[in-house]
């Protein structure tokens, strides 16, 4: 009988421990509310810092720290708006400000013109 025991509580904490590890390989998601801004047209056809052109009709941003590639969906509280962008650049480098979206992703979300406006960003960190 203790050895049934035994065997079954090792058995739950086995289990226990796989479900555990399953949980922590799942990416992390964050959301932050932050300043954004976009690209002026001078910067068409340049090339951002992956290598890519610029170019003001595609779906892309500029971030300091995601790594290229990173998918990001930006939200405009004032209207609900949303777009996904892809960081293909970094930068702003305005400390105040934490993405610079392409005019495309802009105009999408409704803060074309406004030269910066309050977002949020919703990412997966893996």
């Amino acid at each position: 009988m203790k050895y049934l025991l035994l065997l079954s509580f090792c058995f739950l904490f086995l289990q226990g421990q796989a479900q555990n590890s399953d949980s922590s390989n799942e990416p992390d998601s964050i959301k932050k509310t932050v300043l954004a801004t976009y690209y002026h047209r001078k910067f068409e056809g340049r090339r951002t810092t992956s290598g890519a052109k610029y170019r003001a009709k595609k779906l892309t941003a500029a971030h300091r720290t995601l790594p290229f590639g990173t998918l990001v969906t930006v939200t405009n509280p004032d209207n609900g708006k949303s777009v996904v962008v892809k960081v293909n650049d970094r930068g702003p480098y305005a400390k105040k400000l934490a993405i610079d979206l392409s005019e495309r992703a802009a105009k999408e979300i409704g803060i074309y013109r406004k030269g910066i406006a309050k977002v949020s960003l919703s990412y997966t960190v893996e």
